[in-house]
């Protein structure tokens, strides 16, 4: 009787597997973000002739700094990461909030309470850009709404990530960052709510195939 050895894997041979490995890896990948893609395609690309945005569209997006030095007002370090999965409605403003600084904080507010049962989809965030004393009423205030999240951050960190508008303040704006840690939208100064109201519900219906409420 006869024994044939086997044929040994060839170069070329491991190179096809690679080659195969890598395509399903690739295609795996692809099906993943596809329904991110697909929300994004239809609100920047698709949209309906004559639709138009209120908050100026970021391009390319700005990806979250994984190094933000951000905490706590008891000074505890926070991760940027853990910002990641959920939309982000973000105020910027020193610790001595002026009135044009609670206007803001005060339409950020409302303007997740009017998303209805969406706005558990968005967490409102105030980025405080200096090591001031809050004043005690401030202080009460924000600690009877626990929905907002106060951190400090300094401002010139900030600015490498967030930009506002030509001739306006970092502070003008409220800025809107997607659940992967995307800035791509700023509101214009003393926005109109219910303007930026509509961005956010046309985003949040844009998204809902991928996106969900809570990290």
């Amino acid at each position: 009787m006869t024994v044939h050895s086997m044929p040994a894997p060839t170069l070329a041979d491991d190179a096809r597997r690679t080659r195969s490995g890598r395509m399903k890896m690739l295609l795996v990948l692809l099906a993943c973000a596809a329904p991110v893609i697909a929300s994004y395609l239809g609100y920047y690309v698709l949209r309906p002739e004559g639709r138009t945005n209120y908050g100026q569209l970021i391009s390319p997006t700005r990806s979250l700094p994984a190094a933000l030095p951000l905490r706590k007002l008891d000074g505890q370090a926070v991760q940027a990461a853990s910002l990641r999965g959920q939309w982000l409605l973000i105020a910027v403003g020193p610790a001595d909030c002026d009135a044009a600084c609670e206007k803001r904080l005060y339409v950020q507010r409302q303007l997740r309470e009017m998303l209805g049962r969406e706005r558990e989809r968005i967490d409102k965030i105030w980025l405080v850009t200096d090591e001031a004393e809050m004043r005690a009423p401030l202080r009460a205030a924000l600690q009877a709404d626990p929905a907002l999240q106060v951190l400090r951050v300094p401002r010139v960190a900030l600015a490498s990530w967030l930009e506002p508008a030509p001739g306006q303040a970092l502070e003008a704006h409220l800025y809107l960052v997607d659940p992967m840690g995307e800035w791509m939208m700023r509101m214009p100064a003393d926005p109109e709510p219910s303007r930026v109201k509509r961005d956010l519900e046309r985003l949040l219906r844009a998204s809902a195939s991928w996106d969900r409420a809570g990290r």
